[in-house]
């Protein structure tokens, strides 16, 4: 009986050391607010306002008037247009040529938003919602890498929104079920809308098998602007979502040092990027460092004319230090 009491006011001992030894605050040294004491992120890091200017700029092939969507995969930058065109497009990432086309048969286009991937296959976001709100026929094709370029290998994941009852059409551009961004995971998809009111993004998952799924409510956070696309590094924790305001200013935000699929929960960050009149809406990366962009054709003539380009931003100054610590961390759990 002595030996179980001593047991229990060690491990009670031990507890509260554990406890102590846990101080939560900001830990990203760029903050406004940094703890350097803390040991756990608790999402509360403030940062300075700050904005960038891409390193360059270039224009698009007219094909690509409409681009809304874009990922790095084998060693190109891939997209596709939002409105009845059914081809994926495989640009250069220095010159923003388009290098090969892959026209995919027997699919519709009604309003591709984004393109995302995984190790097997690409995910095209046949989602987006704008015009009235009421889309009821939401849906992700799902196509194998290795069949692309011969006859590319089809399916489709079917989902509704879990809080959605209310399918009376909305007015152009005011619905809070667009959706235009989502990320996949090792088992998951993850869709960052697009809410015309608010100017917030709600987040659902779904699972990522064909079928008829209920993409279900994580979250809603205030973006202060229209999320239109998502990358995501799944072993660095790190998503990069880009968007514009009302106005056409078009933002990054960064999303990193999270824990599990609870994106907003570590470090948020919002950047400005000095492209005005410019609507962004794709973003890449293949090392979480250097990003590409690209904004779809704009024009209000006489007085705004912003053609279709693709643009390439260094955020090494600011995701640099926190990816070497992740990197670091890695190593030392293997």
């Amino acid at each position: 009986m002595k030996t179980l009491c001593w047991l229990v006011v060690l491990l009670n001992i031990a507890f509260t050391l554990g406890a102590r030894a846990q101080v939560s605050g900001c830990t990203d040294p760029l903050s406004k607010n940094y703890n350097p004491q803390a040991t756990w992120n608790d999402g509360s890091c403030d940062y300075k306002k700050a904005k960038i200017k891409p390193d360059f700029s270039k224009k698009l092939d007219k094909k690509l008037h409409e681009t809304s969507g874009l990922l790095f995969w084998d060693g190109k930058l891939w997209t596709q247009n939002d409105d009845k065109d059914t081809a994926l497009y495989a640009l250069d990432t220095i010159s923003g040529e388009i290098q090969q086309s892959y026209e995919l048969k027997n699919v519709a286009n009604k309003d591709w938003e984004e393109i995302s991937q995984d190790s097997s296959y690409l995910y095209i976001g046949d989602f987006g919602n704008n015009s009235a709100g009421n889309r009821k026929d939401l849906r992700i094709l799902r196509i194998q890498k290795n069949s692309l370029s011969v006859n590319p290998v089809i399916d489709t994941i079917h989902f509704s929104y879990s809080d959605q009852i209310d399918f009376t059409p909305s007015r152009a551009n005011k619905t809070e079920y667009d959706g235009e961004a989502f990320i996949v995971s090792k088992d998951s998809i993850y869709i960052f809308t697009k809410q015309w009111t608010s100017q917030k993004t709600a987040v659902y998952s779904l699972p990522k098998l064909p079928g008829q799924h209920i993409a279900k409510l994580k979250t809603i956070h205030d973006v202060r602007g229209l999320i239109t696309g998502a990358t995501f590094l799944e072993s660095k924790n790190l998503v990069v979502l880009c968007g514009y305001t009302k106005r056409l200013k078009p933002f990054l935000y960064l999303l990193y040092d999270f824990s599990g699929a609870d994106f907003f929960a570590g470090n948020k960050r919002r950047i400005k990027l000095r492209l005005p009149f410019h609507q962004v809406e794709g973003v890449a990366t293949e090392n979480g460092l250097q990003y590409y962009l690209t904004n779809e054709n704009f024009s209000r003539k006489p007085f705004i004319n912003k053609p279709q380009k693709f643009h390439k931003v260094d955020l090494s100054g600011l995701l640099k230090a926190y990816l070497e610590k992740k990197k670091e961390i890695v190593r030392k759990e293997n």
